[in-house]
């Protein structure tokens, strides 16, 4: 049987030291950033709260690994594809186009 809570939900349990070192933001974080405001501004998503569904979504290895602006990314990708603003195959079609680029420019 599973938890009824995903990795989110500490529960009152010792969810470990916070990092709290100042770092500079990375492009490709002010560009999810970006992206999350326009779907709010286009009506896409309701607000920011509303990224929290996707959040919980991910399964524990992923909200573990994932760092906050990747989480951001997959729950906006996990709104847009339930809400059928793009499909599931648009959404992979166009992440393997972004990876070719990476690849083509050495960048991966």
């Amino acid at each position: 049987m599973s938890e009824p809570w995903g990795p989110h939900d500490l529960g009152g349990q010792e969810g470990g030291p916070i990092d709290l070192a100042e770092h500079d933001t990375a492009y490709w974080e002010w560009q999810i950033d970006a992206m999350v405001r326009l779907a709010l501004r286009k009506g896409l998503i309701s607000d920011f709260a509303e990224l929290r569904d996707g959040i919980e979504q991910l399964t524990p290895h992923d909200y573990d690994q994932c760092t906050y602006y990747e989480r951001w990314a997959k729950s906006l990708a996990y709104t847009l594809v339930s809400r059928g603003v793009i499909s599931r195959q648009q959404l992979e079609d166009r992440i393997d186009k972004v990876r070719a680029r990476q690849e083509a420019e050495g960048v991966a």
